[in-house]
């Protein structure tokens, strides 16, 4: 079954909620826990083990803003197993690596042309093209949107 496509405004709203409360955070977060057990130990996983510290909690923030997006909009997303977010991950892992772009955006652009949800690629996308922020470094950013649009191909 397709999920119904989630729109910028939602997930900016929600952006702006978990953004602005710490409370709010924290509750998605511990929701998360009892209901994607597999993809939080994915997100705390050897995997990321390169990241910096804000990096991996801009990582778990994008991934809770998508996650309360898509229930806010299909209701609470199925828990995602093990083999198909490493399925997932291997498969956009190899389309980037097809990519011959040399731009952040560039590359990512082939992901797009695969996705029923494009805002949420989106968001992720713009999300992470500010790596002045200092959350994000320039080495950190293609893994971060692999991490994220695997997530989301679990959840459509």
């Amino acid at each position: 079954m397709l999920a119904t496509f989630v729109s910028e405004q939602i997930i900016d709203t929600v952006a702006e909620e978990l953004g602005a409360s710490e409370a709010d955070f924290q509750m998605t977060l511990q929701e998360l826990e009892e209901h994607q057990a597999v993809l939080l130990a994915y997100l705390f996983s050897d995997n990321f083990s390169l990241f910096t510290d804000k990096e991996r909690e801009f990582l778990l923030f994008l991934v809770i803003v998508v996650y309360e997006s898509m229930k806010r909009v299909n209701g609470v997303p199925k828990a995602i197993s093990e083999e198909e977010l490493s399925k997932a991950e291997e498969e956009n892992w190899a389309l980037l690596q097809s990519v011959k772009g040399k731009g952040f955006h560039e590359r990512l652009d082939v992901f797009f042309q695969r996705t029923s949800q494009e805002d949420l690629l989106a968001f992720a996308e713009d999300a992470l093209s500010d790596i002045e922020d200092g959350y994000v470094t320039k080495e950190g950013r293609e893994a971060i949107f692999v991490a994220v649009k695997s997530v989301v191909d679990c959840w459509v």
